[in-house]
Formats: structure tokens, sequence, C-alpha cells
């Protein structure tokens, strides 16, 4: 129990960390990206490739989608809940804190912002331009998630 509330208690301190910049951000993204070839080889490519081999089916692009996404979505959640950083956030010294408090986000909110992000991302990228334009330069998936990345 007192593992789980020394991440608690160390984020609570995030509020007062300057938010990373658009570059650090954005260069974690591209880092990410690369690690989730990974996580998506380990548990989409993998199985769909046996399912395809053994039964000779595919599956329609929609329930390939939405694996997709939910496997991104396991990953993301779980690391943001766990530590609100994943490995590249770790490399670039990134954390996802709550905005109001700085303490690590509920498990709606990460569902929140990681669905915002999804169409942040599909809207050719307008999401992230709106960072260029916001007063503290929030991506728009950070803004209406209620959700900051700080520099730690």
């Amino acid at each position: 129990m007192a593992r789980q509330a020394e991440p608690q208690a160390e984020a609570a301190t995030d509020i007062h960390l300057p938010t990373a910049s658009i570059r650090r951000r954005l260069t974690s993204m591209l880092y990410e990206s690369l690690l989730l070839l990974g996580v998506l080889s380990a548990a989409f490519l993998i199985p769909h490739l046996v399912i395809g081999v053994v039964w000779r089916v595919t599956a329609p692009g929609v329930v390939l989608a939405a694996h997709v996404y939910l496997v991104l979505a396991v990953y993301f959640i779980w690391l943001w809940r766990k530590s609100g950083q994943t490995l590249a956030m770790q490399t670039w010294r990134i954390r996802l804190v709550r905005a109001s408090d700085g303490r690590l986000v509920s498990v709606p909110q990460a569902w929140l912002r990681y669905t915002l992000a999804w169409l942040s991302l599909l809207f050719y990228g307008a999401g992230l331009l709106w960072a260029l334009f916001d007063r503290d330069r929030q991506f728009l998936h950070d803004r209406l998630a209620g959700t900051r990345l700080v520099h730690i």
C-alpha cells in the first residue's frame, strides 16, 4: 500500500513543474511510435497471423481497428495510471498529471485523454497544432481532458 501512495505523493508536487515544451512532447511522441511497433507486433500482429494461418480467415477492418484501439488503450492507460509515464515519456522526462492538482490521472480521465488524442491525430493533427495557439501551449486533448504534460 505504501508503494502506491508514494507515486501519488510525488505527483502532487507536479502541479508546480513547468509544462513540457512542444518540441519535447512531439519528440517523445515520435519515439513512442517506434516503441509501439513492438507492442502492436506482440499483441496485434502475432494473434491475427496465427488466426489467419490456422483458420484461414481475416477479421473485418472494423474489428482490426477496434483491436488496435484496445491494445493501445491498455498500454497507455495502465502506464499513465501506474506512474504517469510511458517508456518514451520517461526517456524525455515527461509526466502526465491532472491539470487541477498535479496528481496522477483517474481511469476515466485517462480514457478520455486517450480517445481525444486519437481524434486529435485522425483530424490531420489539428489537436496538436492547437498547442501553437493555446495560452498554455497545451494540446487540445490535454485541454479537454483536464490533463497536463509536465517536464520533470
